[in-house]
């Protein structure tokens, strides 16, 4: 049950997203969701920073610290010298209110059971956000700039989404074969 939760939210995320995709978002609105994915994703690392005893996770929790954050931290720069304001939408509103909703899940959680939920929220996630930059947000990004800037940022997300699959499978199997 626990591997369908992500699942349906990812399938009602990408639902949402596309529909409010087909209106084209416009640059200020595609900078306020790539970094309201961003911080998202920082927000799940930080719980599993406080709740998490395994090295795999943290480390992997803290990359994600790293990395999320020096992308926004481009995001915002660029913004800045481009005289752009983000601007909030219903996409970024919709990512917002189901993180808290899996926040609030995850913080239910402990030991290797917050481990798993965690890897495998990671998987779920960043392969409906890497989906969503690479079919929605970068074709739909007028700015040059913003574009490379995107394409620079998935490759880095993709590689956590692969990262994120490893650990998962690593934990389930370990989940595994301490039930035998």
């Amino acid at each position: 049950m626990k591997i369908i939760a992500p699942i349906v939210a990812g399938f009602i995320f990408a639902t949402n997203f596309s529909a409010r995709a087909a209106d084209t978002p416009t640059d200020p609105q595609i900078a306020h969701i790539a970094y309201t994915a961003g911080l998202v994703d920082i927000g799940y690392a930080e719980i599993a920073l406080q709740r998490s005893k395994n090295k795999a996770v943290r480390e992997f929790a803290m990359e994600m610290v790293k990395d999320h954050k020096a992308v926004n931290d481009k995001a915002l720069a660029l913004v800045k010298k481009l005289g752009v304001t983000p601007e909030d939408n219903a996409t970024s509103q919709t990512i917002a209110s189901q993180a808290a909703t899996k926040r609030a899940e995850l913080r239910r959680l402990s030991g290797p059971a917050f481990d798993r939920a965690y890897a495998e929220n990671e998987v779920a996630y960043h392969s409906l956000v890497n989906a969503a930059v690479d079919t929605q947000l970068i074709p739909s990004a007028s700015n040059g700039e913003l574009k490379d800037l995107l394409k620079v940022g998935l490759k880095i997300f993709q590689g956590h989404q692969q990262h994120a699959e490893h650990m998962a499978e690593r934990l389930s199997r370990k989940h595994a074969a301490s039930k035998e």
